[in-house]
């Protein structure tokens, strides 16, 4: 079978479609990456954080209690507010199980370590180096909390400063779930 122009010329048309079809295809896969970031009922990222002295813990290793994980800077003025209300909800209900992880936004240690003094914090203190957890998580503002249930799913994703009673309100929730 010979083509003849206007067939031949319709042939090309579709070929150069398909290959710009694919090719788009592919390079937009290249660029364009699916988020994985933790959502309301998934469970966060298995990540492994170091405290202030240097002890590494893992989020697996907080499954079986409710925890909150709390993305916080120095610089957040939101989030230098809210640290002593997770305090005060830690004295509430760490006694009930309740652990609370303040992840620190990649800050240098003495920027830190001046913060901690200001402040008789109980609570576990993470360092988030080079901002990978961040990145893990998504975040896009700070401050941002993470309500997680005992059994390792997230119960809710708050974004923006809390008050204590906000915090309290979410933690009564954690145990009655």
């Amino acid at each position: 079978m010979k083509l003849t122009g206007s067939n031949r010329k319709i042939v090309q048309i579709s070929i150069l479609l398909i290959v710009l079809l694919v090719g788009g295809f592919a390079i937009g896969k290249t660029f364009i990456k699916t988020n994985n970031y933790p959502l309301v009922g998934g469970e966060p990222p298995a990540v492994e954080l170091a405290d202030m002295e240097g002890n590494l813990h893992s989020l697996s290793d907080y499954k079986g209690k409710p925890y909150i994980i709390n993305f916080w800077g120095t610089f957040c003025p939101p989030c230098v507010k809210e640290m002593p209300e997770f305090q005060r909800q830690y004295e509430k209900w760490g006694s009930k199980g309740l652990k609370v992880l303040a992840i620190n936004l990649s800050e240098d240690d003495l920027t830190v370590r001046n913060f901690l003094r200001k402040f008789e914090l109980e609570y576990t203190i993470l360092r988030d180096r080079n901002r990978v957890t961040e990145r893990r998580f998504g975040l896009k503002a700070y401050p941002t909390t993470y309500f997680v249930k005992a059994d390792g799913t997230i119960m809710e994703i708050y974004v923006g400063g809390m008050t204590e009673r906000d915090i309290n309100e979410r933690v009564e929730n954690l145990f009655s779930n």
